[in-house]
């Protein structure tokens, strides 16, 4: 079987120029605590109408939820009817590539819902190759159960995980470490992965790459960390950054590691919400990133800011996305320019 880096293609960095972004319109109230689902699709539709100021925006939506989707997006936000399980397209889309000539491809993943988590997940399997199917893209069915949020790439031979989450026995349990390695490397055009241990404690996702780390540019990762030794995430946290500090990327380069402090707010029950300022979306010429009404918001837009100079950083409020178990990289997917 033929495979995406045998072809040429590789995955580019999230800054890379975008011909657009995928997103997919809330349809699965129970994801969300109850009375909180309208509140969820509202803060969707602030996300899309963020982005389209900067790239087309193309929501998908389960065609019973057509006018609704239309309504709240606005004439900027055209709506694909397509069926779905959910909202997360970062895990259930396809993970574009391009081969520096023209062509773009998309890899899809197996899917079973987080390890399997929900039950019924299974039209959400099918919504990559749907995507694919109604842009005309060629597509590469990669033989991995992952999802999009679980990695991030600097564009130039490096990914970004972390074990909880890759090495997770609920996704690949016939795998080794080397196979799924080289099933990375086969698909996305990588050839050197560095591995970050655990991300927030109770995340559903099992770690979550984009709960913690993101590459800002080629050689520099913003990571997540806590200067709190009592917190539940510190000793996960400050494992994460040591092992950045060590790490070299596929160019031989040390990483510049940008910590960023996690926000200290819980929910009504005390109990700690999986907020990230990681979880953001790069667009063409902006930022989107989230708020938490806490007391680190103002520090991390700073840090976002100083982080891409060449941006203008958009904040919204996202505790309504968080809510449903994801942030505003989780329900967002770029597509790369061709010939960017």
């Amino acid at each position: 079987m033929t495979t995406p880096t045998a072809q040429g293609f590789w995955m580019p960095g999230e800054w890379e120029r975008h011909s657009g972004c995928w997103m997919a319109w809330p349809c699965r109230p129970e994801t969300w605590p109850e009375g909180s689902f309208d509140a969820a699709c509202e803060a969707y539709a602030e996300v899309a109408q963020a982005i389209s100021r900067f790239e087309p925006v193309t929501m998908v939506c389960d065609p019973a939820d057509v006018a609704e989707a239309s309504l709240a997006c606005g004439a900027g936000v055209p709506i694909l009817p397509l069926p779905i399980s959910d909202s997360w397209v970062r895990d259930t889309g396809p993970s574009f590539v391009i081969d520096g000539k023209g062509g773009l491809a998309g890899v899809h993943w197996g899917f079973n819902a987080w390890g399997g988590n929900y039950p019924d997940c299974a039209k959400d399997r099918d919504v990559g190759r749907l995507i694919l199917d109604h842009k005309q893209i060629q597509r590469f069915a990669a033989p991995l159960v992952m999802e999009g949020g679980s990695f991030h790439v600097d564009g130039e031979g490096t990914l970004l995980t972390t074990e909880q989450c890759l090495l997770n026995p609920n996704r690949n349990p016939g795998l080794s470490k080397a196979e799924i390695e080289r099933h990375l490397m086969d698909h996305l055009g990588v050839s050197s992965i560095i591995w970050l241990g655990e991300g927030y404690q109770d995340d559903e996702t099992d770690g979550h790459i984009d709960e913690i780390a993101l590459f800002v540019r080629p050689g520099v990762v913003m990571a997540i960390t806590t200067d709190d030794p009592g917190d539940a995430n510190f000793k996960a946290f400050q494992d994460n950054l040591d092992r950045l500090k060590r790490a070299r990327d596929a160019k031989g380069r040390a990483l510049e590691v940008i910590p960023v402090q996690q926000p200290t707010r819980r929910d009504e029950n005390g109990a700690r919400l999986t907020l990230s300022y990681t979880n953001l979306y790069i667009a063409n010429g902006g930022v989107v990133m989230p708020a938490f009404e806490d007391a680190a918001d103002d520090e991390a837009f700073r840090a976002v800011r100083k982080a891409f100079p060449d941006r203008e950083v958009v904040q919204i409020n996202a505790l309504d996305i968080v809510r449903g178990g994801g942030g505003i990289h989780c329900i967002t997917q770029q597509q790369p320019a061709i010939g960017a």
